[in-house]
């Protein structure tokens, strides 16, 4: 994790066009109003409440709350007296360890994205930020995919109430957002759209399929784009043009790009062929909206070409903004 952070901060200090910005503690209140309060407590004590029951540097659920444990009408309540039983109540896979440090980290990772939206707010074209962990698995009520607080949606609620208008959010992650789309999903401030692997092959499995379309206020503010394996560049490119299009439809104030970079042709986790090159382009054809924007990082996990990736796409997003420069908020963390 830490590697990743560094290869994209170093390709980016590198370059001229960036410069790095500064990052400031912004409490709690904008966490509470994307994720539910109890969980935001449950994990900030959740490593010292669970490390006695593990041998290991790391905790991950033994058991997960699961809709056959009850019937439809029925609820979930907290297992008060567990430990473990918590974790399974809040963690929806069992790949994501809570370790020490684990809410700190998510605490910095959600400064440094509402620091790049500080930056826009007060006159800047564009922001990224660049922070671990990731966020847009992450829902109101729940951890998973390696993520704890949804930085993206966290961004776009904030950035939805502070301009007065809706906001977008486009996810260009491998994997579907589940979290962000759980979160805005019957909101109409907040419109979510995404470029994915399709879940019938790929985590997380149960959500990202062209038919979620919003409910009830929100109905018709959701759009998941499916791609099959196999798609290049001049595939995605058609892709990614349908879906600003989609955007272009609601009179949007701002954007929030949940950016991965695991789409990349040499990802380990990927089946998709997307360039280097091919990376520029796309982020020149966002760029065209014209649109206050806030980037924040998600997945990519081929080291040795992550800074390059994560840096064309930038490039390509910047050399068609006016004014040029981007702040590059959090070369850290």
């Amino acid at each position: 994790v830490f590697a990743r952070a560094v290869a994209i901060a170093t390709a980016l200090s590198e370059d001229p066009l960036f410069e790095e910005g500064t990052v400031t503690e912004h409490g709690v209140a904008p966490i509470e109003s994307v994720h539910d309060p109890a969980l935001v407590h449950w994990l900030e004590g959740a490593w010292s409440e669970c490390r006695p029951f593990s041998s290991r540097r790391e905790v991950i659920p033994d058991t997960i709350r699961h809709a056959g444990f009850t019937d439809a009408h029925e609820h979930f309540s907290e297992p008060l007296g567990s430990p473990m039983g918590r974790l399974g109540y809040w963690c929806f896979d069992t790949m994501t360890p809570i370790v020490e440090g684990t809410y700190d980290a998510a605490r910095g990772a959600v400064d440094v994205a509402l620091s790049a939206l500080d930056a826009v707010l007060e006159g800047a074209s564009s922001a990224y930020a660049l922070r671990r962990p990731p966020g847009h698995h992450a829902g109101r009520s729940m951890i998973g995919g390696f993520c704890y607080f949804n930085n993206a949606a966290i961004v776009a609620a904030t950035m939805a109430e502070k301009i007065g208008g809706p906001v977008a959010v486009l996810d260009v992650d491998f994997h579907h957002g589940n979290g962000t789309q759980q979160i805005f999903y019957g909101r109409s401030d907040v419109i979510y759209v995404s470029l994915h692997a399709d879940p019938d092959r790929e985590f997380p499995y149960f959500a990202g399929r062209s038919d979620e379309l919003g409910r009830g206020e929100g109905e018709g503010a959701n759009r998941n784009f499916v791609l099959g394996a196999g798609v290049d560049d001049a595939q995605y490119v058609e892709v990614l043009d349908r879906a600003l299009d989609f955007i272009k439809g609601f009179s949007i104030k701002g954007l929030v790009i949940s950016l991965g970079v695991d789409t990349y042709e040499l990802d380990p986790i990927c089946d998709l062929k997307l360039t280097t090159a091919g990376y520029e382009r796309m982020g020149a054809l966002v760029a065209d909206l014209a649109l206050p924007t806030v980037i924040v990082q998600e997945g990519g996990y081929h080291v040795r070409d992550i800074g390059i990736n994560v840096r064309s796409w930038l490039r390509g997003f910047v050399a068609s903004t006016v004014p040029s420069p981007t702040s590059g908020a959090g070369l850290s963390n």
